[in-house]
């Protein structure tokens, strides 16, 4: 009796703690998020311009998916990228999301860059960009979703 309960313990925590390892995750698959805001440009844009975008990242194989929702902008959205900087800074891409853009969709990314977004989320910010403001018609930086 002693033997099985202490068995029974043992697979019990061990479950719970596969559990709480895995926690928020979907097979090692983390969600961000982004709200998107023209005033959040540099230089800025309209301010009437807003959205949201959500990502799930995966490192162990680089997938980076996404999907925009866009309330309003002021034309027709033509790329969007991930990119490096922090809140009112400027950056280089980091990752584009398609050649052309897609209101949703998947793209791999080196293992290492998919690592370092998350691990500090709120060092990037998304945007999406269109003729009328061709370095970005709104933007947000992402942070984790709960």
């Amino acid at each position: 009796m002693r033997r099985a309960l202490i068995a029974f313990l043992v697979v019990g925590v061990s479950l719970g703690a596969v559990l709480t390892a895995g926690a928020g995750t979907t097979a090692g698959t983390t969600k961000l998020a982004a709200k998107l805001r023209g005033a959040n440009e540099r230089p800025a844009a309209k301010a009437s311009n807003k959205g949201r975008a959500e990502f799930r990242l995966t490192p162990r194989t680089g997938k980076v998916c996404w999907e925009f929702t866009i309330a309003k902008i002021d034309g027709k959205p033509n790329q969007a990228h991930i990119h490096l900087g922090k809140r009112g800074v400027s950056g280089n891409v980091i990752v584009p999301l398609g050649a052309n853009y897609k209101r949703q969709g998947c793209t791999t990314a080196a293992k290492a860059t998919v690592r370092a977004i998350l691990k500090s989320p709120g060092a990037y910010y998304v945007n999406v960009h269109n003729a009328k403001h061709p370095a970005g018609a709104m933007r947000g930086q992402l942070v984790r979703e709960a």
